[in-house]
């Protein structure tokens, strides 16, 4: 039975990742690099060869393709990727593709030309189908965004879950007239109409979803065309932060409040969230969670690149403010 470098882990009572930065080279203690070099020792565990060349490359350095960095979502995601890059001691190529899949075929052919350690990826709907077709020449963990085949490692959340869980919330407290607005570019926005359309048929409810573009600007004209043509909805709910603050903008422009006029819910505890009126009601992910663990990740498979695929699904939370004050059931 060959020995694996979780075994190693084990052994000395530290994570993968700490196993993988020690023997890489990287920034540890000289107390835990010891305690690491015993423990393989001890086991007898063999560093994986092609990990260990890819590690020999001059650039070490992982690429990070992300879809919107002025997403304060992937801003988070692409802070946590590097802090933990830094620890194992690689540096970090950081692309942002707009949503466009023109743009991610232009910066995966970039992550070949560079050979790349490794990439994390978040990708279109257009793109995450076709990656099990290609064969790259460095290993790839998907984040915050994948579907079933793609052939990937991946970190996401647990997308229908959270957006059941907005519902529940909102019936709850007498609202039945629920809209669902959800981004179009991704399989999140996807996993989330899923989950809410799931949720409001499980309560009798009668779903009223739209797939928009991801950003601010299509939703303030949607949520702008409700109030004109009438009638509004009583509550909504938005798929990503964009989308919720387009949702802000549009109220205040036609000179309506939260809850009275429409009760808001949406998804990403970006810190303006609790300061807009009286508060938003929103899961809140965790997005450090997400990039450390696409980090583990992505050094795990570097140590074992035959190793089964994994795919981690987090839980959100909910975060109940006044957007979303209940009103009394007829």
């Amino acid at each position: 039975m060959s020995v694996s470098i979780k075994d190693v882990a084990a052994r000395a009572n530290v994570s993968p990742a700490t196993v993988s930065r020690a023997l890489a080279g990287g920034q540890v203690s000289a107390a835990l690099r010891a305690k690491v070099e015993e423990a393989v020792k001890a086991t007898g565990y063999r560093p994986n060869l092609s990990a260990r060349r890819l590690r020999s490359q001059e650039s070490q350095t992982i690429g990070l393709i992300v879809a919107d960095i002025s997403n304060p979502f992937f801003t988070a995601v692409a802070r946590a990727v590097e802090d933990e890059a830094y620890k194992a001691g690689l540096r970090v190529i950081l692309c942002n593709t707009d949503e466009n899949p023109e743009k991610e075929a232009l910066y995966l052919q970039l992550m070949e030309e560079e050979r790349v350690t490794g990439v994390i990826f978040a990708p279109t709907r257009a793109t995450v189908g076709k990656l099990a077709k290609r064969q790259f020449n460095f290993p790839m963990v998907l984040i915050d965004r994948a579907e079933p085949g793609s052939g990937q490692d991946a970190v996401v959340l647990d997308n229908a879950g959270a957006a059941a869980l907005l519902v529940e919330h909102l019936r709850d407290r007498g609202y039945r007239r629920i809209e669902g607005l959800f981004g179009n570019a991704s399989t999140t926005g996807v996993e989330r109409r899923l989950g809410y359309e799931e949720a409001m048929r499980r309560f009798g409810l009668t779903p009223s979803a739209r797939f928009i573009p991801p950003s601010i600007k299509a939703a303030e004209e949607e949520v702008a065309g409700w109030f004109k043509r009438g009638p509004a909805p009583e509550a909504v709910i938005a798929s990503n932060g964009l989308l919720l603050m387009g949702v802000v903008r549009a109220l205040r422009a036609a000179g309506k409040s939260m809850p009275d006029d429409l009760a808001v819910a949406g998804f990403d505890n970006e810190s303006w969230t609790d300061l807009i009126g009286p508060g938003l009601t929103v899961i809140e992910q965790p997005v450090a969670t997400m990039g450390r663990t696409a980090m583990q990740l992505l050094l795990e498979r570097l140590e074992e690149p035959d190793a089964p695929l994994r795919k981690m699904v987090l839980g959100g939370r909910c975060l109940t403010r006044g957007s979303t004050t209940g009103r009394e059931r007829p």
